[in-house]
């Protein structure tokens, strides 16, 4: 979203990475969710306390970091069947809109880019948090946001067969985040 003057009111905020997760669960052979997780997300909050309208955030996350507990399954994600990290080594995410929807609760849409391909997403937030001094000095806030996207929005079309019906990957990915800031 594009901010043409900052408020008093507006405080930036950085990810502490250490503190954070993004999360993704989808259907494994159309019987239960395979859950998996990346790292190392970084990125920044401009947040304006007196409009959440007027607040972004974006972030960035390294695609090799993928972890789903399985490394034979973790190296097939990052191969060109799916995320191909070494072609498309990050996906990013860039607000364009922020809307309250209650109170302590946004919904946040903007451009997720995965696997090369740029879609408007809307995430819906818990938060952010009231700002909290930590025991070194720090003041952090955080906040929770869920989406679901279809993998095949995003090129992410591989799938097998199965002989009972049905398909190996499922379509739909739930996404969870669970973000930590601290004021910059």
């Amino acid at each position: 979203m594009t901010q043409t003057t900052t408020s008093p009111a507006t405080t930036t905020w950085k990810i502490d990475p250490a503190h954070s997760a993004a999360e993704f669960k989808v259907k494994h052979m159309m019987i239960s969710n395979v859950k998996g997780k990346f790292g190392n997300i970084s990125g920044l909050l401009t947040l304006d306390g007196g409009d959440p309208a007027q607040s972004s955030v974006e972030a960035t996350i390294p695609i090799a970091t993928v972890n789903t507990g399985d490394d034979q399954r973790d190296g097939h994600l990052k191969s060109g069947d799916f995320f191909d990290a070494e072609q498309f080594p990050e996906m990013s995410f860039k607000s364009t809109q922020v809307k309250s929807t209650a109170p302590g609760e946004l919904a946040v849409t903007g451009d997720l880019t995965l696997h090369g391909v740029t879609k408007s997403v809307t995430f819906a937030v818990e938060g952010p948090s009231e700002p909290a001094k930590d025991p070194w000095g720090n003041m952090r806030v955080g906040l929770s946001a869920t989406a679901k996207i279809s993998r095949k929005d995003f090129g992410l079309t591989w799938n097998a067969a199965l002989e009972t019906g049905g398909v190996l990957v499922g379509d739909d990915v739930a996404i969870t985040l669970d973000v930590q800031f601290i004021k910059a």
